[in-house]
């Protein structure tokens, strides 16, 4: 098996610092190097002072194949970038004739003349790789030593972009003859991450040695992210499926997609599928629901509509829930969530409806009933399940958990 191939990327600039900009090239470059199996071990930013730059070099040199540098490369007395590699690789700039003639080539595209300040833009370590750069008037610069490869890049991230699509990443990947790196996430939903994993702690534990696992947690969610590395794409593809397989035998009941799916889009797919249609009543939830159903493309093929009914009147008047259901039982309870759900189900002539009702906070609660206590409801005609929830204090997430609740309820019940 090939080795590893470890990269940092390394952003350049005061403005990174004060917060005067978004970096968004690690981000970007992270992406690509994984891409091409380069492995991104660290990301850092450092202010445009050469002792400072010097000093991150020599970390990065310790740990890392490939540093890679964005930023500084300007013609300004405060873009260093260029001056400080050729102190860090004992050399000397000058202009290097390439790089001047695509300087001079732009400035005379744009009709400007070419100063002698941007002239010094041309200037490289004189044991630089020049990288030509057709988008911006900063070249690219490769160094090499003891085995490591450094990259410098313009911080404007259109140029950066340009160079590593057009240059670095093959370079790179001739240069370290890469392996392969396979990533397939598996989303599950309704069960915590230290449940899962303990379910699924065996399953684990037989992994392949060159497929790693990482949990992903996030709100009601957990992704499973299986990381295989190799010399042949379509073997670690089947290699990972079978890995899927078996994890579909210890907890199917959890996974409702893979990759880039979104529980909105697996809900939406099982009802068009099915040829059903959706209805919702929503309380707690203010719409966030709705939204969150509409919001993927193709909604209108299975979702009909809904009820927005905050108050209890709209729940009488607009839903038909029994008055007598409210006084005896309060708007927060499985007896007015159920006849909710069922209600807009048959007004709004709907295959299923679904219903939240609760007290999203961060007041309005009672000792009976406190902050973060909320139900749900599916109904179709032929069953009604209703589910209490009890949540957190904060208003926001009570309402975004709430209606993931449902679009899992919904899920659980047309499998």
């Amino acid at each position: 098996m090939a080795k590893d191939i470890l990269a940092e990327v390394i952003t350049i600039g005061d403005e990174i610092l004060y917060g005067q900009i978004t970096d968004t090239n690690t981000q970007w470059i992270s992406a690509e190097l994984d891409k091409i199996g380069v492995k991104t071990v660290r990301k850092s930013s450092v202010g445009d002072r050469e002792d400072r730059i010097l000093d991150i070099l020599r970390e990065a040199e310790s740990r890392a194949d490939i540093i890679l540098m964005t930023g500084g490369l300007g013609p300004t007395k405060d873009d260093i970038t260029k001056k400080t590699l050729a102190k860090y690789f004992n050399s000397t700039l000058e202009i290097h004739p390439e790089a001047l003639r695509d300087v001079a080539e732009i400035f005379s595209r744009r009709g400007f003349e070419l100063t002698e300040l941007n002239r010094q833009q041309a200037a490289l370590p004189t044991n630089a790789t020049f990288v030509s750069n057709k988008v911006g008037t900063a070249p690219g610069m490769w160094f090499e030593k003891d085995g490591k490869v450094f990259v410098s890049m313009p911080g404007v991230p259109h140029e950066m972009k340009w160079l590593m699509e057009n240059a670095i990443l093959e370079k790179l990947r001739q240069h370290f003859r890469t392996p392969i790196i396979y990533h397939k996430m598996i989303r599950t939903i309704g069960i915590g991450e230290s449940f899962l994993a303990t379910k699924i702690e065996q399953w684990e534990d037989n992994l392949p040695p060159h497929i790693r696992l990482a949990y992903l947690p996030s709100m009601g969610q957990v992704k499973l992210r299986l990381t295989a590395t190799g010399e042949d794409l379509d073997t670690l593809q089947r290699e990972v499926q079978a890995q899927i397989d078996e994890l579909l035998q210890i907890v199917p009941e959890y996974v409702y997609g893979y990759g880039s799916d979104e529980l909105e889009m697996t809900v939406g797919r099982a009802l068009a599928e099915k040829g059903l249609t959706l209805a919702v009543a929503e309380s707690c939830t203010g719409g966030f629901l709705g939204h969150s159903i509409t919001r993927i493309p193709g909604a209108s093929r299975y979702f009909v509509g809904g009820v927005l009914a905050y108050s209890n009147e709209v729940k009488i008047n607009h839903l038909g829930v029994n008055p007598e259901t409210l006084r005896q039982h309060g708007a927060v309870s499985e007896q007015t969530v159920r006849e909710m759900a069922e209600n807009v189900r048959q007004r709004l002539n709907a295959s299923i409806g679904v219903a939240t009702t609760g007290v999203a906070g961060p007041d309005g609660g009672t000792p009976e009933k406190p902050v973060g206590t909320v139900w749900i409801a599916f109904a179709d005609g032929t069953r009604t399940v209703a589910k209490k929830l009890q949540l957190f204090k904060d208003r926001e997430i009570n309402i975004k958990f709430s209606s993931l609740s449902v679009l899992n309820l919904i899920r659980q019940n047309l499998s």
